[in-house]
């Protein structure tokens, strides 16, 4: 650490070559600027589909992602190059409180919001622990067999969701599918930023057939763009209050532990590409994200996230400077600042959403699968085999444990009963070790040795 807070940011001369530029460095603003503009529309996508999947206003979780983005730039100091999005970890347990239907806005959207400022509240709390105590408790509290299994929850426990979303008729369960098989061609055939872009472009090819299709052609329900044309190009979004509930808290507060996991994943990637030990600012790092998370839910927002997006998209163009996201920042407020750019996204057809939503839920579900496989989980162990069976289950399940009026949902149980279940299984380990040493080492004693 230097002994400023911010860094100086001083000009890069290595932008003619094939050579990185620093978080502490700079580019040409003009250069600065376009970069800005690359993470945008590298967050676009996942930000602005998060938002719709839970019945939020795309227009303020647009506009918090930027706000949230400065929030965490501040907290490290402008030394941890990231920016924070929409969460999908929240997806599960706002959907399961509100009995969201899946189309239109989210009409229990403040209770929602209650149980995300407090998931902020434990999760910003979790960033000063760390800043005093540092991050191998976590590491060691959620070690990879839980976090794994937690992570697939999140997908499967929406599955029945996202099948019922497509399932009303023949034309919209058609569209879904061909949401996906479209989804599926960018993925595989797409190259560098287009295949990150996979859900964006995927939706809006599949919006663009529905269109031709329904108000070409007269198949379905043809989309009304007067909202669009009614709305006004710059207008304050439509922000909402929270209401808080137990229930809501207790089905999102533990998500906090999944977004410590996965922003400490996100700092350790960002200090291997840009070569650098940032452990110091990973409590911070927590801080900023749950300060931003809570800030959003009081306004209508969704919880936000480092975004494994605009990481790729620094590994690839080698450009860490951190100035570039406070510029993709200031863009994405603008953005937020546009009614007429909200109504636009508010016509896409639940069919496509619905789609959106197979694949999203189901990568949610793989890349915990991806935790258990990077970090070689061994499932001969007959410890880690439990411990992943309970969370599956009581996670897909949705069980919900209620006491003394405070309810604690599928995610939640899963969570905190994966990390009960594993340190009980290890302490059990642990003493069973202990033993069989102490035996060993009686035995040895009164074995008789030969002498020489």
């Amino acid at each position: 650490m230097s002994g400023h807070y911010f860094p100086r940011w001083t000009l890069s001369t290595h932008r003619h070559h094939d050579l990185p530029v620093a978080p502490d460095e700079r580019l040409p603003w003009g250069q600065t600027v376009a970069m800005g503009l690359q993470h945008v529309v590298a967050m676009f996508g996942a930000t602005v589909i998060a938002p719709l999947i839970m019945g939020f206003n795309p227009n303020v979780a647009i506009l918090m992602s930027g706000i949230g983005t400065l929030i965490f730039f501040v907290a490290v100091g402008g030394r941890v190059p990231s920016y924070l999005g929409s969460s999908f970890a929240f997806i599960g347990a706002i959907v399961a409180v509100t009995g969201y239907a899946g189309h239109g806005a989210n009409p229990s959207l403040p209770v929602a919001l209650g149980g995300v400022i407090v998931c902020g509240l434990v999760y910003a709390l979790i960033g000063a622990v760390v800043m005093l105590s540092g991050t191998r408790w976590i590491e060691r509290l959620m070690p990879p067999v839980v976090t794994g299994a937690v992570v697939s929850v999140l997908g499967l426990n929406l599955a029945g969701v996202a099948v019922k979303g497509i399932s009303h008729d023949t034309f919209n369960g058609v569209f879904a599918l061909v949401t996906v098989v479209l989804i599926t061609c960018f993925a595989v055939r797409a190259r560098g930023l287009a295949q990150r872009l996979m859900l964006l472009l995927g939706v809006i090819v599949s919006y663009g057939i529905y269109v031709i299709a329904t108000n070409g052609f007269g198949l379905g329900q043809p989309v009304d763009f007067a909202p669009v044309a009614a709305a006004a190009w710059i207008g304050w979004p439509r922000f909402a209050a929270p209401v808080f509930t137990s229930h809501a808290i207790g089905m999102m507060a533990p998500i906090a532990i999944i977004l410590c996991a996965e922003n400490l994943g996100h700092v350790k990637a960002v200090a291997a590409i840009t070569d650098r030990n940032l452990d110091a600012y990973v409590g911070r790092a927590f801080l900023g994200d749950g300060i931003a998370t809570m800030i959003s839910g009081c306004v209508g927002g969704t919880g936000v996230t480092t975004y494994a997006e605009n990481i790729g998209v620094m590994a690839v163009t080698k450009i860490y400077s951190s100035l570039v996201f406070v510029v993709a920042a200031l863009v994405a407020i603008l953005l937020g600042f546009s009614p007429k750019f909200g109504a636009l996204i508010l016509t896409i057809p639940s069919a496509i959403i619905g789609g959106v939503s197979v694949v999203v839920f189901g990568l949610i579900a793989v890349a915990g699968v991806r935790i258990w496989v990077n970090h070689q989980v061994d499932l001969t162990s007959n410890r880690n085999l439990i411990v992943g069976a309970v969370i599956f289950i009581l996670g897909t399940g949705d069980f919900t444990l209620t006491l003394y009026g405070f309810s604690l949902g599928g995610i939640g149980c899963a969570t905190l009963g994966g990390m009960l279940l594993h340190a009980i299984a290890q302490a059990l380990g642990t003493r069973r070790a202990s033993e069989f040493a102490h035996t060993s080492t009686a035995l040895s004693q009164d074995t008789p040795h030969a002498s020489h």
